[in-house]
This record gives C-alpha cells, sequence and structure tokens, in this order.
C-alpha cells in the first residue's frame, strides 16, 4: 500500500506539533468544555455553556499565536538575554 504523494515526506516537526495539538484538544475536552457541559441540565444552558468554552478556546489560540510571534519576532534579543 503506497501513501499519497502529499504524506510520503511529512517531517517530524509535523507529527509533533500534531501530536502537540491533539494532547491540547483533548486537554480541552476534558477540563474545559466537558465539566462546563455537564455543570447544567437545561439544552440552552448547555449550549451557552459550549459556546462560551470555544471562546475561551479561541482566546487560548490566539494568546498562543500572539506570544509565539513575540518569540519568534525578538529571537535575536531573547538569545542575547541569556548569553547565547
Amino acid at each position: 500500500m503506497s501513501l499519497p504523494l502529499a504524506l510520503q515526506h511529512v517531517g517530524d516537526e509535523y507529527l509533533l506539533f500534531g501530536a502537540a495539538a491533539l494532547v491540547s484538544l483533548v486537554a480541552f475536552v476534558a477540563l474545559i468544555l466537558a465539566p462546563a457541559l455537564s455543570a447544567y441540565g437545561r439544552i440552552w444552558e448547555k449550549a451557552a455553556a459550549g459556546l462560551l468554552s470555544l471562546v475561551v478556546l479561541a482566546a487560548l489560540v490566539v494568546t498562543g499565536v500572539i506570544v509565539g510571534l513575540m518569540i519568534v519576532y525578538y529571537y535575536p534579543e531573547i538569545v542575547r538575554l541569556f548569553g547565547g
């Protein structure tokens, strides 16, 4: 069985990023979404809790992207700061 051409040259970093994304998604569901949904009984309350949980997820993703971009942008200063 041969893999499609796009999947034959997947680098290790993509596999690591994919694994990190999967672990993060499982942690979000287990630690934020599931308790929020189980705390309420009515359907509209569960829907509101789910929507607010997605807002929390979006805030976490945006914060992570901003911090990552700042690290990339200021990388030379960070290296100099730690004596590299």
